[in-house]
């Protein structure tokens, strides 16, 4: 059978539980999987970068909306400025200092901290700019897309994290450890080609002491 859609998968799911009662229990069991694909999986699919706008005539022009699937940032910068440059992450503490050594004065932003689903910058912008960000991002639910980008990389990840998370539902203690290990083992995999797309994208150099290339 073909897993390339969510409908795909809830009918392969019902089908391997060998139950036609769990209709309305499988959408479940994916989402309580994907909660758990984004909380353990690390893939360079999941990095997305988007351009925040500061508006000077804001309330608070320093504090810019995150995107709805941010999870942690990987950089910030400036990508209208010379050079490019990359914003330095700072905690809440260490801006609200940073700020009071400037008296606060408006500026280019070269900090950033994180405080809920905003992004903070300081010092806080003097004109409209981009900020370009560098994001790890939540893996798009099947719920309301048809298919992502993992379901097509790893459809069997999908399928033992799905029968994963029904077991202890139908009382199938027994296929926990079976389903685990499938998963465990594709999330390995999937971790192991991350990780070679890296550093098989480029030539590797090494530069011993003493020889000049």
């Amino acid at each position: 059978m073909s897993i390339s859609n969510y409908t795909e998968l809830k009918d392969a799911a019902a089908g391997w539980l060998a139950r036609d009662d769990l209709t309305s229990r499988i959408p479940d069991f994916v989402a309580l999987a994907e909660a758990k694909f984004n909380r353990i999986l690390f893939h360079p699919r999941m990095e997305m970068r988007t351009t925040l706008t500061v508006n000077t005539l804001a309330a608070d022009p320093e504090f810019l909306d995150l995107p709805t699937d941010f999870q942690t940032v990987r950089y910030v910068r400036l990508p209208d400025e010379t050079g490019r440059p990359r914003l330095q992450f700072l905690t809440q503490t260490q801006i609200d200092d940073y700020r009071y050594s400037r008296d606060n004065v408006a500026g280019t932003p070269a900090a950033f901290s994180i405080v809920g689903d905003q992004i903070e910058l300081a010092p806080t912008p003097n004109e409209d700019m981009d900020v370009e960000l560098l994001y790890r991002a939540n893996i798009p639910a099947l719920e309301s897309n048809a298919t992502n980008w993992l379901l097509t990389a790893a459809p069997d990840l999908y399928l033992y994290a799905t029968l994963l998370e029904a077991s202890p539902y139908i009382q199938n203690d027994e296929r926990l450890s079976v389903w685990g290990s499938a998963v465990s083992l594709v999330i390995d995999q999937l971790t192991k080609l991350a990780e070679r797309q890296s550093f098989d994208s480029g030539p590797t150099t090494i530069s011993l002491p003493g020889v000049t290339p």
